[in-house]
């Protein structure tokens, strides 16, 4: 979106936004998903040790698409 930014200072326009959703939402989503209320069986998650981020990073970028996730545990 092209902004007039010559025209916004001389009349002293403010502008507000977001991207995408309101800070909360993050929160509200992981709450939901503790209650068992978001069905998360649709994610394809591959599990490694952080001793095993080398092994993690290469399964990473060969399984690249929506819903597959890698991640490292504690």
């Amino acid at each position: 979106m092209a902004i007039p930014y010559n025209w916004l200072m001389r009349n002293s326009i403010t502008i507000r936004g977001q991207w995408m959703y309101p800070r909360a939402t993050n929160a509200s989503l992981i709450a939901l998903g503790r209650a068992g209320l978001v069905d998360l069986a649709a994610f394809d998650v591959a599990a490694f040790a952080l001793e095993e981020v080398a092994q993690a990073m290469d399964y990473a970028a060969a399984h690249v698409g929506a819903f597959k996730m890698t991640v490292l545990r504690p």
